[in-house]
């Protein structure tokens, strides 16, 4: 899947996983994780083998290319069950923030989801990422209790639990069927 966006008119580019691009996934969640919080036994896991603990589920990874720059960002879909995505370790490197790198890609993993046939899409993170947070609410997200009371015990730092739009997925998902 590749796509162009423009934002502060430098094309970025959206690429699917390739193993040479692993150690990006690593690197760019891994920065972020660490600057915040304590990376936990659940982020070592999926960051070390994305392909075993998301590719191999039937989830995905994709990838912000900057020209000029390189890989400036990446966020995954974890397939938790049929139909249901975790969106997950989504990130942007330090100098990409701010240069809307991260809504660009947001919105290819939602479109992502979308094409896998998500029917729900899920998303865990912490009260201190208020500009992802205000991202994920720009583009469809809404706080969910459901979703904390049901996957918010993964990650010791999740105090805040999200779902994409569900009415629309699932009226998306009932379409295709």
């Amino acid at each position: 899947m590749d796509m162009t966006v423009s934002p502060a008119s430098v094309p970025l580019e959206i690429v699917d996983y390739s193993p040479a691009l692993a150690p990006y996934f690593d690197a760019i969640n891994r920065a972020w994780i660490e600057e915040m919080f304590t990376l936990e036994a659940a982020d070592r896991e999926v960051l070390e083998d994305p392909k075993t603990h998301i590719l191999d589920d039937g989830g995905e990874i994709l990838f912000a290319r900057l020209d000029g720059v390189g890989i400036i960002g990446t966020g995954g879909l974890k397939k938790r069950s049929a139909g249901v995505f975790e969106l997950t370790k989504m990130g942007v490197t330090a100098a990409a923030r701010g240069k809307k790198a991260g809504e660009a890609l947001l919105a290819a993993l939602i479109a992502k989801a979308e094409e896998l046939g998500a029917t729900d899409l899920i998303l865990l993170t912490n009260a201190k990422c208020e500009a992802a947070i205000h991202l994920y609410e720009k583009l469809g997200f809404v706080h969910s209790r459901e979703v904390a009371e049901g996957f918010g015990k993964l990650y010791d730092r999740c105090n805040v639990a999200m779902r994409y739009g569900a009415a629309d997925m699932t009226a998306a998902g009932k379409a295709q069927a």
